[in-house]
């Protein structure tokens, strides 16, 4: 034993708040985290990035243009952090595995 805690599963909930992590990993983090809410079968997730200068900002929607099962994304309303977070519109998942709903 290396003295390591083994990982944790957490269960995928409809909001990721971006503020705890490096901005290095935010990229592949929202990948990995809307790969799982749409496998969990969430089809809108909320993305907290923060308001600040915008660069965290840009750098989400980069990645959510890049994604195919990506519908759409927008600012979020005021009571749910408005131009500070982003909610995303996903497809559902196929079965199959494969990228597109169909």
């Amino acid at each position: 034993m290396d003295g390591t805690d083994p990982p944790v599963a957490l269960p995928v909930e409809d909001t990721l708040d971006l503020h705890a992590f490096s901005p290095r990993d935010v990229a592949s983090l929202v990948v990995e985290y809307l790969l799982s809410a749409r496998a969990a079968g969430l089809t809108e997730v909320r993305l907290i990035h923060g308001r600040g200068r915008g660069v965290q900002r840009a750098s989400v929607h980069a990645v959510l243009a890049s994604l195919p099962f990506v519908v759409a994304a927008r600012e979020a309303p005021p009571e749910l952090g408005g131009w500070g977070a982003t909610v995303v519109v996903l497809d559902r998942a196929d079965p199959a595995g494969t990228v597109g709903s169909g």
